[in-house]
C-alpha cells in the first residue's frame, strides 16, 4: 500500500498464490487511503477500513477499530496508508510463516507464508530507491522485487495493482486511474507489468509534444491508412480499437499514428 509524494495519487499492489487476489486484497479511494487485507483475509476491512478512514482516522486508528471488532485478528493481515502518508501494518501471531511487515513514510508493505522476511526487505529497498518513478510504476517495482526475493512460498498464481487518483480514469470525476488483474497466471507479476503498459497505451492522454497536426502529407497519409483499415475517419478507427482518450480534433497523437501504420500494414493482402 503506498502513497504518491505529492498526495495526488494512492493504491495497492500484490501478487499471491491464490486466485484472482485483486478481488480479495486491495481497496482504495482517492482522498481517503489505501487498504490491503491479507492472510485469513477479513474482507469487510475493506468497506470498513475506508468508511473509518474518511471519517479523519489515521492509519494506526484505522487498524486498531478494525482489529478491536474482529475476533479473528490474530489471523488477519491487515495493511493501510491514509490520505496524509501515515502507515500501519499489522500481523496476528496465528498467521503462517513467514509472516511480517514494515512501515515508513507514505507506505506500508507486508506479507505472509513467504519465503522469508528478505522478501520485504526487497520489497521496501526497492521502493525506497524507485522514488522518482510514477507510483504505479514504483509500486509494481517493490511486487517485482518482493517476487524475485522469492515472494510466496507456496508458488505463484494471481497479481494486482489498484490506483486511484485526482486525474481519475475513464471517466471524469472518477478517481479510478488504474485497476489491473491477473487472476490465474504462472508469472502474474511479469503479465501484471505487460498490462501497465497496455493500460498506458490504451487510457494516458498525449503529451502536447506528441500531437501533430493532421494536415498536408500527413492528413494524406492518415486518410490512406484509414482507408486501408476500412474506415472513413480518424474518430470511427480509434473508437473501435479503443483510443478513443487519445484523439484530439484536427490532430493525431504520435502513438495513434503508429498504431495506425501498424494495423494498416497487416491488413494488406500478403
Amino acid at each position: 500500500m503506498a502513497r504518491s509524494a505529492d498526495g495526488r495519487s494512492a493504491g495497492v499492489a500484490v501478487a499471491s498464490k491464490f486466485l484472482a487476489v485483486g478481488s480479495a486484497v486491495p481497496a482504495a479511494r482517492y482522498g481517503v487511503g489505501a487498504i490491503a487485507t491479507q492472510a485469513f483475509a477479513n474482507t469487510l476491512y475493506k468497506r470498513n477500513g475506508l468508511a473509518l478512514l474518511a471519517e479523519g482516522r489515521s492509519a494506526d486508528e484505522t487498524v486498531a477499530a478494525l482489529l478491536g471488532r474482529d475476533e479473528g485478528r490474530e489471523s488477519r493481515q491487515v495493511g493501510v496508508v491514509d490520505a496524509v502518508g501515515r502507515a500501519a501494518t499489522w500481523t496476528g501471531t496465528e498467521c503462517m510463516d513467514w509472516a511480517g511487515g514494515v512501515t515508513g513514510d507514505g507506505y506500508a508493505i507486508q506479507g505472509n507464508i513467504l519465503t522469508g522476511a528478505e522478501v520485504v526487505t526487497a520489497m521496501e529497498q526497492a521502493w525506497l530507491v524507485g522514488a522518482s518513478r510514477p507510483l504505479p510504476e514504483r509500486m509494481l517495482g517493490a511486487l517485482a522485487a518482493g517476487d524475485r526475493a522469492g515472494g510466496d512460498q507456496r508458488g505463484r498464481q494471481s497479481a494486482a495493482l489498484l490506483v486511484v487518483a485526482d486525474s481519475g480514469g475513464y471517466t471524469p470525476g472518477d478517481d479510478l486511474a488504474c485497476d489491473l488483474r491477473v487472476d490465474d497466471h504462472g508469472d502474474p507479476v511479469t503479465e501484471l507489468a505487460r498490462l501497465l503498459d497496455l493500460h498506458h497505451g490504451y487510457f494516458d492522454a498525449p503529451a502536447e509534444d506528441q500531437l501533430l497536426a493532421l494536415e498536408g502529407e500527413l492528413a494524406a497519409e492518415v486518410a490512406r491508412l484509414l482507408t486501408a483499415v476500412g474506415h472513413d475517419d480518424l474518430d470511427s478507427w480509434a473508437g473501435v480499437e479503443n483510443y478513443e482518450l487519445r484523439v484530439r480534433p484536427g490532430r493525431i497523437d504520435t502513438f495513434v499514428l503508429e498504431r495506425l501504420r501498424e494495423a494498416a500494414e497487416a491488413a494488406v493482402p500478403r
